[in-house]
């Protein structure tokens, strides 16, 4: 009689806890990891470069009887600052010319020019503007002529490692009244150019 009232008690005691069933644990939340997209740095546009280029021009006149074109090539020099998303800079070229000036005996022997230059970094590439001062020397007749002018255009340059790079330039040449000869020229050039920076 003692076994059944103990186990009565031991069933009375414990219900409570089975009543209910089987407690439910909640899960813990399984949280992700954020992915982000790793965008490699650019180039480095910052700093000193040299380099040459190799190209064509056009030159004509006005009045008209100065006019031709043929090859330049030559050495440039510069630096830029890499502003973030921006570079601005400044480039000194030279090119030796051999351009035929109409039947005058003629020749357009050399440019020069100092520009400033500024633009956009888009990957390793960089699209830029230019803007400053060209000298042009010239041969006619025997007798050399020589002036200053303003030059402007469009460049672009692609970074192949982080010390050359590769690109390319189309520049006006403006010269109004080229040294007090009347004769107004202007000069569309298209080149190639390598550098390499410092």
């Amino acid at each position: 009689m003692k076994t059944i009232a103990a186990l009565f008690a031991t069933v009375a005691l414990t219900a409570p806890a089975f009543a209910g069933g089987p407690v439910a644990v909640a899960e813990e939340p399984v949280i992700a990891p954020v992915m982000q997209e790793v965008v490699p740095a650019g180039p480095d546009w910052s700093g000193a470069y040299v380099g040459a280029q190799l190209g064509y021009g056009d030159v004509d006149s006005t009045p008209e009887g100065l006019d031709g074109y043929g090859w330049l090539g030559g050495v440039h020099a510069g630096y830029r600052w890499d502003l973030g998303n921006w570079v601005a800079g400044t480039e000194l070229t030279w090119d030796k010319a051999s351009i035929d000036l109409g039947d005058t005996a003629g020749e357009l022997d050399s440019v020069a020019a100092l520009k400033l230059t500024a633009g956009r970094e888009i990957g390793n590439s960089l699209v830029y503007g230019a803007l400053g001062v060209a000298q042009a020397d010239a041969t006619v007749g025997g007798v050399d002529y020589s002036d200053n002018g303003l030059v402007y255009g469009l460049g672009f340059d692609y970074a192949v490692n982080d010390r050359w790079t590769v690109g390319g330039e189309v520049l006006q040449h403006d010269f109004n009244d080229f040294d007090a000869t009347g004769v107004d020229f202007d000069a569309t050039t298209v080149k190639a150019k390598v550098s390499l920076q410092f």
